[in-house]
């Protein structure tokens, strides 16, 4: 079930390492992703070529990023290295974009992140959006849950309505802390992240508002809305626009948190 512990490299903290070796989560993973040979796949953080084997051998090109030197060392000792395009570098500072314009065609984002930057990621990911065809991570289950939770989970804050304004997202695998090396204290979970397309369920004008109403709401979200949003709001107006000022931040859909956010739009654009 498992591939043989064969390698030599020590897993660096700093990076969050933790390899998987699970054949057939493995195997279930480059399924679900389902590569075709002339699409632009971008895998962050090959690590030990754990889905970089199997997935370079369905394309014609890879794409990887990765900023541990010495994997990437590692790599060019496969027979699969001459499919591989490398980035050694951060891959929050990557150009998606630029990777779009010279392909000229949407890309495609996998992964096993390293979970000490995996929020971080995938909001950076969200800026450069426009690029992107879909999104396949390993997560840590607590951040998963926090990206598909709705309104009135504990989970529910931030990260879900950004993320659920961005993608339509979908859980395809649980994955034991025993399918990795070193074997994390965390469960995982395989998830797929895509663009919604037009007509898309959510609409702002402006997502930095949004952004911003909803760091206030979520910083003080034991405080009713009437509360943490009277600088924002009167409790007029949230009940004007079909808004209970008695609710907590939890309690809001993503939708009402858009309908937040373009009405404030609107009065700052009359300034």
């Amino acid at each position: 079930m498992s591939i043989k512990k064969n390698y030599k490299h020590f897993p660096l903290k700093q990076y969050g390492q933790n390899f998987l070796i699970n054949k057939k989560i493995i195997k279930d993973i480059i399924k679900a992703i389902d590569p075709k040979i002339k699409q632009t796949l971008v895998e962050i953080g090959p690590g030990l070529a754990a889905l970089t084997k199997p997935m370079s051998q369905l394309l014609e090109e890879l794409i990887v990023i990765e900023v541990d030197r010495n994997l990437l060392n590692a790599l060019k000792k496969h027979s699969f290295y001459s499919k591989l395009t490398v980035f050694c570098q951060d891959a929050l500072n990557f150009n998606y974009i630029n990777l779009f314009y010279q392909k000229n065609q949407p890309i495609r984002i996998f992964g096993n992140l390293p979970y000490n930057i995996s929020t971080s990621l995938i909001i950076f990911l969200f800026k450069q959006i426009r690029v992107i065809q879909d999104m396949n991570f390993m997560l840590q289950k607590e951040v998963a849950e926090r990206l598909i939770a709705f309104p009135g989970n504990k989970s529910y804050g931030r990260l879900s309505i950004i993320s659920q304004y961005y993608c339509n997202i979908k859980i395809i695998l649980r994955v034991l802390p025993e399918d990795f090396r070193p074997i994390p204290k965390v469960h995982s979970v395989f998830i797929n992240l895509t663009p919604h397309v037009n007509p898309a369920p959510y609409f702002v004008y402006d997502i930095n508002i949004l952004s911003r109403i909803t760091k206030i709401a979520f910083q003080n979200r034991r405080k009713i809305l009437r509360h943490s949003l009277k600088t924002l709001f009167s409790e007029k107006k949230l009940i004007e626009l079909d808004i209970n000022p008695k609710s907590r931040a939890e309690n809001i859909s993503v939708l009402q948190y858009c309908r937040l956010s373009n009405y404030l739009y609107e009065q700052y654009k009359n300034y």
